[in-house]
Parts: C-alpha cells; structure tokens; sequence
C-alpha cells in the first residue's frame, strides 16, 4: 500500500467511519458500518476498530486519530471537553491517548457551553467546524450543521463564541410518529415531496416562532377542512421545526451573518431550500468532507511530518 500515514475515524452513536490516508491527503481505503458507539461498548471498542483496520491491511506502525461519541463518558475513552469561548485550533491540542494499545490512538475532545442559562455540550461536531473554518477563520460566522440534534455555532475571527443544539430531527420523528400528527403524515414518503408547503410553513415559524405549536397542528387541521395532502402535511412539520431551528440560531445574530451549511443528501436540500427562501447568504460544505479535514488537521497537528 502507498504511504498511509494515519488513520481517520468518525465514530457515533450508531454509527462508524474510517478512511485511511495518503502522505498527499488521498484516501486510501474507507470503512463503514452500522458500529457506533452503542454496539461497540458491547462488543469492545478495540475489537472493532481492529476488524476494520485488518479489512485495509493498515501496517501497525500507522497511527489513528478519531472524533465522536467514542470519547464520551460512555465510549471508549473519555475525551472531555473544551471549554468554550475557545478557539478553534484548541480542538487540534486536545486529543487524548488510549491507554495499553500497540498502536498511538487519539480520541479529539468535544467543546462544552457551561453558562448555566444555556448549557450545552457537542462531541464530533467539533471537528467538522474545524474541518469547515479551518483554525484561522476571520470575521464573524454562524456554522450550521443538522441531524437529529443539529448544532448552529457561532464564531468570531477563529474563536467559538457561543453554539446551541436543536432537536429538530429527533422531534420531527416523535411528532411524525407519536402525537395525532401520524394520521396526516400516514403515507407521505409515498408522494412526491410538497416543496411550496415546505417553504411555506419554513417562513410562518421563521416570522412567528411564538406560533410553533399552532402551525404545527395545521398539518391535522388543513388535512380535515382544506384536503391537505400527506406530504403536505409531512412538508408543514418538517418546514415549521426547520424554520423555528432557524430563528432561535439567528435571533442575536446581525442580519447579515454569513452562515456555512455542512451537510449532506436530503438534509442539505431541506436546508438549501430554507436558506433560500429566507433569503439567507451561505454557503455549503459536504459533511464527510468537512470531517476528513478537520480529523486531517488535528492528525497533521499532532504527528508532523
């Protein structure tokens, strides 16, 4: 094999990642599977990542630099946190070793928000900052990253200023699922997407977030009294939780506040739609990308060639 150098890995909940990389930055070999942080406890941490680095035939002398819920108090190591406000290049300095392992493994830190009126934590999504900014970002920049939980982050000239986590996705599965909105829903991923309710219902909770709860149950409403289709219905919940996510991570923002989206497959194109309806400036960056770049970073950092 040609000059690997490190070993990349993005290891969540649910899910694992790893890319083996060049001397030049090339991808060498890639890994995935359904082997998160929640299998992995069970089935041993070491054992798993061993498996995937046999697949490769990576030599011993290779070392693995990793992000995630691996470094949560739950994972294999933990990582901790950095204290925000930080700068970004912080993440590059914090990596921990996992101990009685052959080879050099290092597991990046999360960065925690300890302002007992918003606290906050985030783990993984702090490398794909760093892979989006980079460590020398200048001026000021929302960063907005989706999912289940998605997290918008603030930043300053390199420095994180503040972040918050919004629910979203895992709210727009317990309302799908398990309030009344499931019979307007029932059948949707049938239909063709609605993208002018979408849109519709992204701007209503953008312009009157106050109204969240009302605008959400026009999905049962408008269903009953105006034949609102199930995609429309599942189109008015979606854009309703994407515009309030949107509001709150703007509310103290300046009007003009560039925001990088790093994202991915649908969730990019929801929020693509979104931004563009609202008018909003940004610009996008692939999520696997952004986390290669920002493990390379951190790789870079800590074995310098």
């Amino acid at each position: 094999m040609a000059n690997p150098v490190y070993v990349a890995v993005d290891w969540g909940t649910s899910s694992f990642r790893l890319w083996l990389i060049g001397k030049d930055g090339s991808i060498l070999g890639e890994r995935r599977s359904g082997e998160g942080m929640t299998t992995a406890a069970k089935t041993g941490f070491a054992d798993v990542l061993a498996s995937h680095l046999a697949a490769l035939s990576v030599p011993q002398n290779v070392p693995v630099i990793a992000c995630g819920m691996v470094g949560a108090k739950q994972g294999w190591v933990e990582a901790g946190y950095i204290d925000v406000p930080a700068s970004i290049s912080s993440i590059l300095t914090g990596a921990v070793s996992v101990p009685g392992q052959s080879r050099d493994v290092r597991i990046l830190p999360g960065l925690a928000q300890r302002d007992k009126a918003s606290p906050d934590v985030m783990r993984g999504e702090e490398t794909q900052l760093l892979g989006a900014l980079g460590p020398d970002s200048r001026g000021l920049q929302a960063v907005c990253m989706p999912g289940t939980h998605s997290k918008w982050v603030h930043v300053q000239d390199g420095e994180v200023i503040g972040f918050s986590t919004f629910m979203t996705g895992e709210l727009f599965d317990a309302i799908s699922k398990h309030t009344i909105l499931s019979h307007a829903v029932a059948s949707a991923e049938e239909a063709q997407a609605d993208n002018s309710a979408f849109r519709a219902a992204v701007s209503a909770a953008f312009r009157q977030p106050v109204m969240a709860s009302n605008l959400l149950f026009t999905a049962r409403s408008g269903q009953l009294l105006h034949a609102l289709t199930a995609a429309g219905a599942q189109a008015r919940i979606s854009g309703t939780l994407i515009g309030l996510e949107i509001a709150g991570a703007l509310f103290d923002a300046p009007n003009d506040t560039p925001v990088t989206l790093v994202a991915s497959g649908r969730l990019q194109g929801l929020y693509e739609t979104a931004f563009k309806f609202l008018s909003l400036k940004y610009t996008v960056i692939d999520a696997d990308t952004a986390v290669r770049r920002g493990l390379s970073a951190a790789a870079e950092a800590i074995w310098p060639n």
